[in-house]
């Protein structure tokens, strides 16, 4: 819902996120290169736009992007047309991955540094087929409802077996287009669609079948790239040659940004929202034949996504890009590679906590996992597996070595903890490792990769540089499943879970209290009568005759507030063997009746047996038992 108070919590959250970035820019410029760096205004004041555009994107996707996805998702599952569901999905998957800035920025560097090679626009085409194909095969899973893992596991399978016959000049970069697949606007849309169809289709959970969408996303491209890497080194000949040259990097300056830059700009972020818009409309009015609920608010929804994802490149553009650049550039003139490693742990948590994708999808997950999932924990789990891979990521490049090794000891990890993690994170571990390499995250750790490669003696940019984002995207998966085993462990319940608890307790309470009856009881002074669930117990005290007031006197300091005395006569073990003959004997005790609610009894039974001496010298038996169904007995209003 649009409202004011919703965008402030979510400008807090965003600054918030923002910070730890701030901080290892800050720590490392100061404190490692010792330089302040030009321009650090229009720096602070990009930091400041990205906030804004951030907290303005995941507002709109609240209340356009999820609504509709999840409306679309859900109409199409009712109607149950299967093809249309499918259809759908392979044109939300290609169309809006093949205009993906990261993948154009991508696809591009590799045709430069390949020779000629590699074709910008067919890899790109490659690779969108590949996701609409991805988009479509989890769809089907879900509508069939397969287990997530058996996918995964064969597909990393696939993967392996493609890299061992894939030229090495093609490894990496396939790796790393399994990150760049999953924009920021394409996940949250990706994720509605399947949580939309998990939560229509009868048997299926959110949690366990809505997840796996964007994990399909992030593997199907490293297996497609692989196999046309296979054709393209095969048959294709190198029409130049790319000469790597070291060369540094000129201090970043202030972007200057012109009114035709920014509409330029603005124009490239419609033209990747808009197609998905397109799309969306198509099948709602033409397929469906069904109007919109909230047509203005979903409008309104994807403007502010247009609005807030250009406001959060301007920002990135002025305050991060050209200041990272050159730093990674200037670490890498220093002797201690630990400086290296330590960069890339660092900016790799820093720019996951500030990712809106990672946000947007976490916060889903807490939703549906009914508050299990705590939407910071996770997104911290999230960033700790970043930080851990392109760090790792960073030492591969400098110590040298083929990066399918690290990848398969990584994908072997993966699919141990799968049969070890919960049974519900495993479609979130999964997904995490496409979500984490996008906006923000994608041309900062490309640029640190091919900066490393190609700054480094002995390292080729086109076989060394690419990789670093898929250390990212594999990480996460791992620290994500261990996140689950650690909540697992804690027996951390869910919203639900935890009223179901509460509910059990409360009907074996009520069970409780059904054994008691239901008691109707006169109020001393009122003439009104209550009927309650309340136990009561008749607590006797047989004593002398002579003993009466005494005993009397001693349950009526305890609480008793009524009594019947009954006449009764006893007979010790030395007269029954001839009872008979005391049969007619006179009365010589009596018996003391109190009935009087349960918390009472114990203060009653002890101050009478205290009182009149029963367990020492005295004479006396006192007894208690409970009574159900009680019905006639008076009581002042204050025993209630």
């Amino acid at each position: 819902m649009l409202n004011i108070a919703t965008f402030l919590k979510l400008l807090k959250e965003s600054f918030r996120d923002l910070l730890p970035i701030i901080l290892v820019i800050m720590f490392f410029q100061l404190a490692i290169i010792q330089t302040v760096p030009e321009n650090w205004l229009s720096t602070s004041i990009g930091l400041a736009i990205v906030g804004v555009g951030l907290a303005v994107f995941l507002l709109g996707l609240e209340i356009g992007i999820f609504p509709v996805g999840e409306g679309l998702a859900s109409d199409f599952a009712q109607k149950g047309s299967v093809g249309w569901i499918l259809l759908f999905s392979f044109m939300i998957g290609f169309g809006t991955t093949v205009a993906e800035p990261a993948l154009v920025v991508i696809a591009q560097k590799a045709a430069d540094i390949s020779g000629g090679r590699i074709d910008a626009v067919t890899l790109r085409i490659v690779v969108a087929l590949s996701v609409g194909f991805a988009i479509v095969l989890g769809a089907w899973r879900i509508i069939k409802g397969i287990p997530i893992h058996y996918f995964i596991i064969a597909g990393y399978v696939i993967v392996v077996a493609s890299t061992a016959l894939a030229p090495q000049e093609i490894v990496g970069l396939a790796y790393d287009l399994g990150g760049v697949t999953t924009s920021t606007v394409t996940v949250p849309l990706v994720a509605a669609i399947g949580i939309g169809l998990a939560s229509t289709i009868k048997g299926r959970n959110p949690v366990l079948d809505g997840f796996g969408l964007i994990a399909f996303a992030s593997l199907t491209p490293m297996i497609f790239v692989q196999f046309y890497g296979i054709f393209v080194y095969q048959f294709v000949e190198v029409t130049e040659v790319i000469t790597p040259i070291a060369q540094s990097v000129e201090t970043a300056s202030i972007s200057e940004f012109s009114l035709i830059a920014l509409l330029k700009g603005l124009l490239g972020v419609i033209g990747d929202v808009v197609p998905i818009l397109l799309v969306i409309l198509f099948f709602q009015y033409a397929v469906l034949k069904k109007h919109i609920d909230n047509l203005k608010e979903v409008l309104i929804g994807f403007a502010l996504v247009i609005i807030g994802l250009d406001a959060f490149i301007i920002g990135l553009e002025m305050g991060l890009f050209s200041l990272g650049e050159t730093m990674a550039y200037e670490l890498t003139q220093y002797d201690n590679n630990f400086i290296i490693y330590s960069f890339g742990f660092l900016i790799g948590f820093s720019t996951t906590m500030a990712e809106p994708s990672l946000t947007a999808i976490a916060r889903k997950a807490k939703e549906i996992s009914d508050g299990k999932i705590n939407d910071f924990v996770l997104r911290l789990f999230v960033a700790l597996g970043v930080a851990i891979g392109i760090s790792l990521g960073s030492y591969r490049i400098v110590v040298g070595g083929e990066i399918v090794y690290y990848i398969m000891a990584g994908y072997m990890f993966v699919i141990v903890l799968t049969f070890v993690a919960p049974k519900y994170i495993i479609p979130i571990a999964y997904d995490s490792g496409g979500v984490t390499t996008s906006t923000v995250t994608v041309p900062l750790v490309a640029a640190i990769g091919l900066g490393l490669a190609t700054n480094i003696p002995g390292r080729d940019p086109l076989i060394d540089g690419f990789g670093l984002i898929a250390f990212a995207s594999l990480f996460p998966m791992l620290t994500v499943m261990l996140y689950g085993v650690i909540t697992e462990k804690m027996g951390i319940k869910g919203q639900h879970e935890l009223e179901e608890i509460h509910l059990d307790e409360l009907r074996h309470a009520l069970e409780d209290a059904n054994n008691m009856g239901l008691s109707t009881v006169n109020v001393h002074g009122t003439g009104k009568r209550h009927s309650f669930l309340m136990a009561f117990s008749a607590v006797h005290l047989i004593v002398p005759n002579d003993k009466k007031d005494e005993a009397l006197l001693a349950a009526k300091d305890a609480g008793a507030s009524g009594v019947t005395i009954m006449k009764a006569h006893g007979m010790g073990l030395h007269e029954m063997d001839n009872f008979y003959n005391r049969l007619e004997s006179e009365d010589t005790d009596v018996n003391l009746m109190f009935i009087v609610p349960n918390k009472k009894v114990d203060a009653i039974i002890y101050k009478v047996m205290h009182a009149l001496d029963i367990v020492g010298e005295g004479e006396g038996i006192a007894y208690s038992y409970p009574i159900n169904n009680l019905k006639g007995l008076t009581l002042k209003s204050i025993d209630l």
